[in-house]
C-alpha cells in the first residue's frame, strides 16, 4: 500500500515538473516572438527618416504630412508592451501610408529611384512584421490556453504564469488602414 502511494506521488511530481517546464518553454517562445517584432519594428523605424528625407526633396511643402510621420514614429519608439505598441504602430502605418500616397501626387517623386527603393524596402519590412505579429499572436494564444487549461490552471498563476496580451491593431485603426489616404493641394 505504501509503495502505491509513493508511486502516485512520484508520478504527480513528474507530471508537475513536465507541466511547469512546458509552461516555461511557452513563455520563452512568447518573449522570443515579441523580440522578433521588435527587430522588425526597429528596421521599419530606421527606414522612416530616409523616406522622409527623400520625400522632402520633392514635396517640401507637405510639412503637415512629414510632421505627422515624425510624431507617429516618435510615439512608436516610446511605446511599451503589445497593446501600446500596437496602437502606436497603427498610427505610424497610417501616417506612412499618407506619406507614400504623395508619390501619386508628385510624378518626379514617384519616378525617383530612392523613393522606389524605399517603397520596396518598407514593403519587405511590413511583410516580415506581419509574419512576426502572426507568430507572436499564435504563441500568445497557445501560452494563454496552456495556463488556463486544467489541471495547469490549478498552479500556473501561483507560479508566476499570467495571461499575455495580443499584438492587436484594434478595430478602429484597422479600418483606418483599409481606407486610402487623400492628398490635398
Amino acid at each position: 500500500m505504501g509503495w502505491a502511494i509513493l508511486g502516485i506521488l512520484a508520478l504527480a511530481g513528474v507530471w508537475l515538473v513536465f507541466t511547469y517546464n512546458g509552461l516555461v518553454a511557452l513563455r520563452a517562445r512568447v518573449a522570443q516572438a515579441f523580440a522578433d517584432i521588435d527587430v522588425q519594428l526597429k528596421q521599419r523605424h530606421d527606414l522612416i527618416p530616409n523616406l522622409i528625407e527623400t520625400v522632402k526633396g520633392y514635396a517640401a511643402h507637405e510639412r503637415e504630412t512629414l510632421d505627422a510621420v515624425i510624431a507617429a514614429r516618435n510615439a512608436a519608439l516610446g511605446a511599451h508592451g503589445p497593446a501600446q505598441q500596437g496602437a502606436a504602430e497603427a498610427m505610424l502605418s497610417g501616417a506612412v501610408g499618407r506619406l507614400m500616397a504623395l508619390g501619386e501626387a508628385y510624378p518626379d517623386l514617384k519616378a525617383s529611384a530612392n523613393f522606389q527603393q524605399m517603397q520596396q524596402d518598407l514593403g519587405a519590412v511590413e511583410d516580415k512584421l506581419a509574419a512576426a505579429r502572426r507568430f507572436f499572436n499564435n504563441s500568445v494564444s497557445e501560452y494563454n490556453a496552456s495556463i488556463e487549461a486544467f489541471p495547469a490552471m490549478l498552479f500556473a498563476r501561483s507560479m508566476g504564469f499570467s495571461a499575455r496580451e495580443f499584438f492587436d491593431l484594434g478595430d478602429t485603426t484597422r479600418k483606418s488602414l483599409d481606407v486610402a489616404p487623400t492628398v490635398k493641394f
